[in-house]
């Protein structure tokens, strides 16, 4: 079992199972060429079905060597759901599941430590991105009223009702051909409507998004920082231990003289 144990975690292990990730996506996506598919389908398919072999082969594997502790890693969790819909049955009117066996490449997340720091940083970050989430839905909803009272009547397509007034909103924010789209024709017919907008984009685009850019490279920075912490207390026990090593053999050697 430890022999099984450490050829699942070995280096070699781990790469051979980040290249067999990134060959599926890339066969996954010649799936999606009609002219790879007709020169070479029953290969892709063949290569696509060798990687899913390989991906339950690790995870059963995984459940022999570690058992019920196998689920108490939220990463070995995340494999095993993203196995578990691969292995799904995909028929007609199941093409949704069909699609998501790209989802597979995602696995890539968990075999590289450090794209798994970052997306423990991004999970972490998103308690914090409740409130700035709040108040962003609290400007939106305060600028979509203004803004159907404002234009509506004129502009009824954009700004007819609050929902259409939101989604205007949300184009604008992403300043996505905000100003000869949007704005301007409606400057044609309220001339102070940049007013309204102006200060939107300041409030919304350039204040209230970078909160969300803030609280992220915050959580990643704490991640990083515990993820150092964390291998130099590993290295330390190392340390401490190769010392006690070191005494006990001083000491066996002491008593050999003795003797």
């Amino acid at each position: 079992m430890l022999k099984l144990q450490s050829f699942i975690e070995s280096r070699a292990t781990q790469r051979f199972i980040m290249g067999v990730i990134i060959a599926n996506a890339v066969v996954l996506g010649l799936e999606t060429s009609p002219s790879a598919m007709a020169r070479a389908g029953p290969l892709i398919s063949l290569l696509d079905s060798i990687a899913l072999g390989v991906f339950v082969i690790e995870i059963v594997l995984k459940l022999v060597v570690y058992r019920g502790k196998f689920f108490r890693d939220p990463w070995n969790v995340f494999d095993f759901a993203i196995v578990a819909i691969s292995l799904v049955p995909t028929g007609q009117g199941l093409s949704v599941l069909r699609a998501l066996r790209i989802i597979r490449a995602l696995r890539l997340i968990s075999a590289v430590p450090r794209m798994r720091l970052v997306m423990e940083a991004l999970l972490s970050a998103i308690p914090g991105m409740g409130s700035v989430c709040a108040l962003l839905l609290l400007v939106f909803y305060v600028a979509s009223v203004m803004a159907t009272k404002l234009f509506g009547a004129d502009f009824d397509v954009w700004f007819g009702t609050v929902g259409r007034s939101a989604y205007t909103l949300f184009q604008i924010m992403t300043l996505e051909s905000w100003s000869m789209g949007i704005v301007r024709p409606v400057m044609e017919v309220h001339p102070y409507a940049w007013a309204f907008f102006v200060p939107f984009i300041l409030i919304v685009t350039f204040a209230v998004l970078n909160l969300f850019i803030a609280i992220v490279v915050n959580s990643m920075q704490d991640a990083a920082s515990e993820d150092d912490e964390t291998a130099a207390a590993h290295d330390a026990a190392l340390g401490k231990l190769a010392s006690e090593v070191a005494a006990l053999r001083g000491e066996i050697e002491q008593l050999s003289k003795q003797r």
